[in-house]
Formats: C-alpha cells, sequence, structure tokens
C-alpha cells in the first residue's frame, strides 16, 4: 500500500447503535484502500467498551480494531481528541458511527494528500431516511441539520473554508499546528445536539497555518442513518436552535468576520433561491413546496434567535470551551 497510513476514528457513545457501529466498522475494513487500523472511542460507556473490546479482540493484523475510552470529558469532541492522540497513521479520518463508507472513501482522501499543503479532506454526507423517504417538508437547503451534505455546498474536489466532522481527514501534523477539537462546543451525546465544533478548528487550523489547504472531494461518500426521530419538525427547530448557539461559540473564538463568512453567502444567495423553489412548487402544486420554504424561513429564525441567545450568554462568559493540545507537544 502505497501512501500516507490512514487511522480511521469512529467516535460511540450508545448500545442503541450496537448494529449501526458494526456497520461503520464493516465498511471500513472494506475499502479498497485499507485503513492502517479503525480506532473506537467509547464515551463514558463501560458496557458499550467492554462488548466492543470483546467483539474485536480477535482482529487481525490487516483489519486491526482497537477499542478506547473516552480519556477527556463527555462529549464528541473529547471522544476525537482521544482518537488522534492514540492514532498511528499520517492521516486521522473520522467516520460517524451511524454512517458506511463507500468502497472508495479513503482512496480518494489519500489521493488528495499527495499535495504536501493539503492539511483536510472532507466528502460528501448522503441521508438514509428511516422512513425511506425525504418528508416532503424538508429542504436540501438544510441536510446539515441531520449531519449530511446540504445543497448550496460546491461540487467536486474544491477548497473550502471547513469540513463537515463525520465524514473528515486530517493530516496529523494539522493538530501539531492548531491543536484539537475545542471541548464545551459540541455534541454531548443526547443533549442538545450544539455543533460547530470542526468549522472552529478548521479556522483556527487556517490561521495557524495560512498555507493550509482545506477541500471538500464529493467523491468519498458516506451513508448517514438519520432516525426518525429526526424527520420531524419539532428535532429540525431545535437543531437549528443549537446551530445558532454553537456558531455565537465560533464567533466569539475566532471572531465574527471569519466565523460566519460561509454562512452569509449561505444566508444570502442558497436559502432564498430555496424559498423561490419552496413557493414555485407550491404554485405548481407539487407536495411538500409551500412546507419546505415555510422550513427554510423557520430555520433561519430559530437559528438566528439562538444565535443571539449565544452571544449574550458569551459575552456574560456563561458558556466556555477549552482547545487542548493533541498533537506532538502532547505526546512528549
Amino acid at each position: 500500500m502505497s501512501g500516507p497510513g490512514i487511522s480511521v476514528v469512529i467516535c460511540a457513545y450508545t448500545e442503541d447503535r450496537w448494529e449501526d457501529i458494526l456497520a461503520a466498522v464493516s465498511s471500513v475494513h472494506a475499502q479498497s484502500r485499507p485503513a492502517l487500523e479503525t480506532l473506537l472511542v467509547v464515551d463514558h460507556n463501560e458496557t458499550l467498551r467492554e462488548r466492543l473490546a470483546k467483539e474485536y479482540k480477535d482482529s487481525s493484523e490487516g483489519s486491526v480494531v482497537r477499542v478506547l475510552a473516552n480519556a477527556g470529558p463527555r462529549g464528541l469532541s473529547a471522544g476525537r481528541n482521544t482518537g488522534i492522540a492514540a492514532a498511528r497513521g499520517e492521516i486521522v479520518a473520522f467516520l460517524d458511527d451511524d454512517a458506511v463508507a463507500e468502497r472508495d472513501w479513503l482512496r480518494h482522501f489519500a489521493e488528495a494528500y499527495a499535495d504536501e499543503r493539503v492539511m483536510a479532506v472532507g466528502g460528501r454526507t448522503v441521508p438514509v431516511w428511516a422512513s425511506g423517504r425525504r418528508p416532503d417538508w424538508f429542504p436540501e437547503e438544510f441536510d446539515w441539520v441531520v449531519g449530511c451534505t446540504y445543497r448550496g455546498l460546491p461540487r467536486g474536489r474544491v477548497r473550502v473554508r471547513n469540513v463537515l466532522g463525520g465524514n473528515a481527514s486530517f493530516r496529523r501534523s494539522a493538530f501539531d499546528a492548531a491543536g484539537g477539537f475545542a471541548t464545551g462546543i459540541g455534541r454531548d451525546g443526547d443533549k442538545r445536539p450544539l455543533g460547530c465544533e470542526e468549522t472552529e478548528l478548521c479556522i483556527r487550523l487556517s490561521r495557524a497555518r495560512p498555507d493550509a489547504v482545506l477541500l471538500i472531494d464529493d467523491r468519498a461518500v458516506i451513508h448517514h442513518r438519520v432516525p426518525e426521530i429526526r424527520e420531524h419538525f419539532r428535532y429540525f427547530r431545535t437543531r437549528t436552535y443549537a446551530e445558532g448557539l454553537s456558531k455565537a461559540l465560533v464567533a466569539r473564538s475566532v471572531g465574527a468576520e471569519k466565523g460566519l463568512e460561509s454562512e452569509r453567502r449561505y444566508a444570502t444567495r442558497v436559502l432564498p433561491a430555496g424559498v423561490a423553489r419552496g413557493l414555485r412548487d407550491a404554485l405548481l402544486a407539487r407536495p411538500g413546496g409551500a412546507g419546505r420554504a415555510g422550513a427554510i424561513v423557520a430555520g433561519v429564525l430559530t437559528a438566528a434567535g439562538g444565535y443571539v441567545v449565544g452571544s449574550v450568554r458569551a459575552r456574560r462568559g456563561g458558556t466556555t470551551f477549552r482547545v487542548p493540545a493533541v498533537g506532538v507537544a502532547a505526546r512528549e
């Protein structure tokens, strides 16, 4: 196998996703470009950690699976940092525990790293709806609500401000330069679904390494399961509000100009076009047109409300986060 070794990190927290976790690991083992190792990081659930350790205790040299306990505070960011610190590969890739990767996922990542300036590569995440189909009212522009690639992102292999964490990879030296994922900003099991930790990391990385190139290659595809509860408007509203809270934290960390750079284009171009398509479909009596237009407007308003609340909390010092060292300095 030529090219850089790739460690794949999968963070898990609940036995409810047992079959999904096994499927995620199997999809890594089926890659056309083999991973150096798969790291399963379990978030403060000893029962799950022991069960996974037993499941993969006989993993062969060609499909090494290591099961680790999250060494930091509860949450996805600390779990990822645990995986980064333990990884042996030159590249560290991240896969959600309820997703499966297509066969050439790692091959497309590896090809992009032939350019030494490339510090991060993300891919395309396709939703797999529990009901079997997208809800009529659910706008593609808001697929990020369910952790998937949304309408408005550029196509092909292109430079971006940030990659999306559930389908992403980083060069190890990126963490040496910028530190790890900030704790206190991202997800914590089933609590309010905050996010944006990968956005904050990527902006921080670009500041630490101004020559860094960050890419999305939409040929690096994973399929992400969307449970039935996330197909409802209640979750949509909760998630968009939480995104506003998270964006306020990112803006506090890196400044509003950089922290909201991509969001301005999204809000002024992508979303108005989505509303127009929804209204057009409504006039043509196509299913869900009015609902999609309304959902876009509601999503903008709830995200804006979350941003205002998050900004007030940040100014009052009510919400904090920490950037841990996970690179060379942390290992010495």
